[in-house]
């Protein structure tokens, strides 16, 4: 019998060059010396592809910032792995990798490279015009990836993420199979993106926003809500996928001028409850649910007219809302359009 496990790990060689504090994580979720389990470090899908048989956990000890078909690659995984099977990996967080640049050179310098980092590595792999020609022409696949790309990849591929820790300024994450492997187009970014919202008669209408969000968030709506709750105003708390400059263009509704696209198109009115995503919707009430159905969804919603602070406020202000414009349209909308304007310049009521 070996004296721990660290010495049987030193006898097996795929174990042997995981960190101490890495292997002692891994090992309150997954047991790495079973016979099912299958520890790799690899980019390469076809190495994956050479699992013959199903497996219970799959750990991958390069780091995901490396691998350039990333959703083909957990695609892949989830094919290998049973129901409720564990996939372990690891990346390095954008912010992760400011700590190590600022950590290595004087900040005159780390400036400087941080900022071309980010370019290249960042902002050219989301873009439509620069993503192939930064791989094929500047042979560099090291991206810069956020914990809501990474995250939403996982969901999106059938996996929940179960746990996650910092170890040496790497984020290790512990995931489970809930669902059969989906094929995740990789995204092609730009300034606008296009949200599936319920409109009048429950049609899905798609609603136009400037991108505020890392890229996947729609994915991680249930993750977010399941972990971080709602805020006062009915907002999620904490909600990391909110980019910096995001928060700033929510505040002053500047990303939702888009919508006046939709405005013009007919599929919303000037005044009227938030068109909402299906999670969101899910969370109301069969009675309100009806009454949103009969109505178009509107760009300047309730909510700043009577600026309720929970999600159960706002429930009661949209079914108060739609109610009275059903007696009187006109006159209903003038009215919470007058409140809400005043709300808005005077009383500085603010969006999140």
């Amino acid at each position: 019998m070996f004296k721990s496990i660290f010495e049987y790990r030193e006898k097996q060689k795929p174990l042997k060059y995981i960190e101490e504090p890495v292997l002692e994580y891994i090992i309150k979720f997954v047991n790495p010396f079973q016979k099912q389990t299958r520890i790799l470090d690899t980019s390469t899908i076809f190495n994956i592809e050479t699992i013959n048989e199903p497996i219970e956990n799959f750990i991958n000890l390069r780091k995901l910032n490396y691998i350039t078909s990333l959703n083909d690659l957990l695609f892949t995984i989830n094919e290998k792995l049973y129901m409720d099977g564990y996939f372990v990996g690891c990346v390095e967080l954008y912010q992760q990798r400011k700590e190590r640049i600022y950590s290595r050179f004087p900040s005159f310098i780390a400036f400087p490279v941080y900022i071309v980092d980010f370019i290249m590595n960042r902002m050219f792999p989301k873009l439509y015009l620069t993503q192939n020609i930064r791989i094929k022409k500047l042979r560099t696949t090291n991206r810069a990836l956020s914990k809501t790309e990474i995250f939403g990849r996982l969901y999106a591929s059938g996996f929940d993420v179960i746990d996650f820790n910092n170890i040496n300024n790497l984020t290790y994450f512990v995931s489970k199979k809930k669902k059969n492997p989906k094929k995740v187009e990789e995204y092609k970014y730009g300034i606008l993106y296009k949200m599936n919202r319920i409109g009048k008669k429950g049609k899905i209408i798609n609603v136009y926003k400037i991108r505020t969000m890392n890229p996947y968030s729609e994915y991680l709506q249930n993750y977010i809500y399941d972990n971080n709750k709602l805020k006062e105003g009915g907002k999620f708390k904490n909600d990391f996928r909110i980019t910096a400059w995001g928060k700033f263009l929510r505040k002053y509704w500047l990303d939702e001028l888009p919508m006046i696209y939709n405005l013009l198109k007919g599929d919303l009115k000037l005044v009227g409850v938030r068109p909402l995503s299906k999670q969101y919707f899910d969370l109301y009430d069969d009675d309100l649910k009806n009454l949103r159905y009969r109505h178009k969804p509107g760009l300047i919603p309730p909510y700043y007219a009577d600026l309720p602070k929970s999600i159960e406020k706002i429930i009661e202000s949209e079914k108060k809302y739609l109610l009275s414009y059903e007696k009187s349209k006109i006159k209903t909308d003038l009215s919470y359009l007058y409140k809400a304007l005043k709300n808005i310049f005077f009383n500085k009521a603010r969006s999140s």
